[in-house]
This record gives structure tokens, sequence and C-alpha cells, in this order.
């Protein structure tokens, strides 16, 4: 049974949480973990605290281990971007978007043969 855990409005635009993201697709959660812990970016720590709350659902409602779990899914999503202005020559403004994300994290467990 597939547990999820969401963090919204992250503070991190989808272009920085992309190769973080994509470096743990299909990993266990514990080597996961492990990728992300040693990683130099601050996205890999908001992935990291993810995977950890989607880790501990799935030891909540379904009483899984987290050696017992695999990434099934994960993806980051646009979410809204805060709109500001910067002064510019001759009374003009130029507009400044920060952008933001959802980042998504789907545990499973491991299929035993």
């Amino acid at each position: 049974m597939p547990i999820s855990a969401t963090a919204k409005n992250t503070g991190i635009s989808v272009k920085k949480l992309l190769p973080v993201v994509d470096m743990v697709r299909g990993m266990n959660v514990e080597e996961a973990l492990d990728a992300l812990t040693f990683q130099p970016t601050v996205a890999a720590s908001h992935v990291a605290k993810v995977v950890r709350s989607a880790a501990a659902n799935a030891e909540n409602e379904i009483f899984a281990r987290p050696a017992d779990l695999v990434i099934t899914e994960i993806y980051a999503n646009q979410a809204t971007s805060l709109k500001r202005f910067r002064a510019r020559a001759r009374g003009r403004a130029s507009r400044i978007l920060k952008r933001s994300s959802h980042i998504t994290v789907v545990v499973d467990e491991i299929e035993e043969l």
C-alpha cells in the first residue's frame, strides 16, 4: 500500500530540486537518506525531510520498517511565486519572481519474491 508525504511551498525552485529528486528516485529509503546527507545543496535537506516524513507515515499506517521501504514516486511541482519589483533606470521597474515548489514522496514496501 503506497504511503505519501508532501512538503508545500518550500521556497526552492523546481529547477534546483530536480537533480536531487532524480538522484533518489527508486532508491531504498535508508540508502536515499544516506545519499542526501552528503549532498552539499540546501535542496537535499528539504528532500530528506520529506523522505523521513513519508517513512514515518508508513511506519505508523502500515507498520513497515524504513529498511523495507522503497521510493516509488518522487516529484517536485511548481507552487506559487512571490512577485517582487526592482527599481531600474529612468523610473522603471523590472519584475523578480521568487519561485517555490511542492515536494511529494510516495513510498511502498519492497515486493518479496
